[in-house]
């Protein structure tokens, strides 16, 4: 049985999409079945960081509600193990069944090993349906005050939901202001409350590769960006794995 990923972010701008598309494609290039939907309704962009918006997607609704086997997902070009779900655009996420959403999941759990939900940021309707059926929650922030203050408030919440399983992945990581601002990590972690899965680079490979259509993995395989989701993929997989910012 495989397991829903959840990626959150307490508010916009803090790489959210993009950490989701690196670990999911260094997942399914150590062989796993990745299945990566698109909950961002809307506001929709994970088919630019995974490389796919030359490709004609399902969304999730046609799956839930027009009886798609998830057989149908579109198949990446480069990477035959992963798959994709693109978010509906003309239904508003209050109007998205949670019953039939947990359904769609459940069923995906059997044809998978990892299916990753990139939310909406915030706390709204979109963050409930992503999180309600999430096994595993992975929190991403940056460096900032406000980013940090954030995600230590989705922490909160996320434990009134009931969830065990949520760890913290600082992105965007400049380690000169870091130094300036005399933070580090450990301060980021205290503040947020959350044991970290991993530290991420700012990478300016990230907005290159998306503005070429291209996955990162494939514009840049030895991007600070796309070593740190190689690492953060092998700890997912439960390797033993150091924290470094390297």
């Amino acid at each position: 049985m495989g397991s829903v990923i959840a990626i959150l972010s307490g508010k916009g701008g803090t790489g959210k999409t993009t950490a989701c598309a690196g670990i999911s494609i260094a997942l399914s290039c150590a062989g796993a079945q990745v299945l990566c939907i698109d909950c961002d309704v809307g506001l929709r962009n994970l088919d630019l960081s995974l490389g796919m918006s030359d490709i004609c997607s399902l969304s999730f609704l046609d799956i839930m509600e027009r009886n798609y086997p998830l057989s149908f997902s579109s198949q990446h070009p480069t990477y035959p193990t992963l798959s994709f779900l693109t978010a509906p655009i003309n239904r508003p996420v209050e109007e998205i069944n949670p019953i039939a959403f947990g359904n769609m999941l459940q069923e995906a759990r059997k044809l998978y090993d990892y299916v990753f939900l990139d939310a909406p940021a915030g706390v709204d309707a979109g963050f409930r349906l992503v999180a309600a059926p999430a096994d595993r929650i992975l929190l991403v922030t940056g460096p900032g005050a406000a980013a940090i203050r954030d995600a230590a408030r989705v922490g909160e919440l996320l434990e009134l939901m009931g969830k065990q399983d949520t760890r913290l992945i600082v992105n965007r990581v400049q380690k000169s202001i870091l130094s300036q601002l005399k933070v580090t990590i450990d301060d980021v972690m205290d503040t947020a409350g959350l044991p970290l899965l991993g530290i991420v680079l700012e990478d300016p490979n990230v907005t290159l590769s998306a503005s070429f259509g291209m996955p990162l993995q494939r514009y840049s395989k030895r991007s600070p960006a796309m070593v740190a989701c190689r690492k953060i993929a092998k700890r997912i997989q439960g390797q033993p794995v150091p924290i470094t910012y390297r």
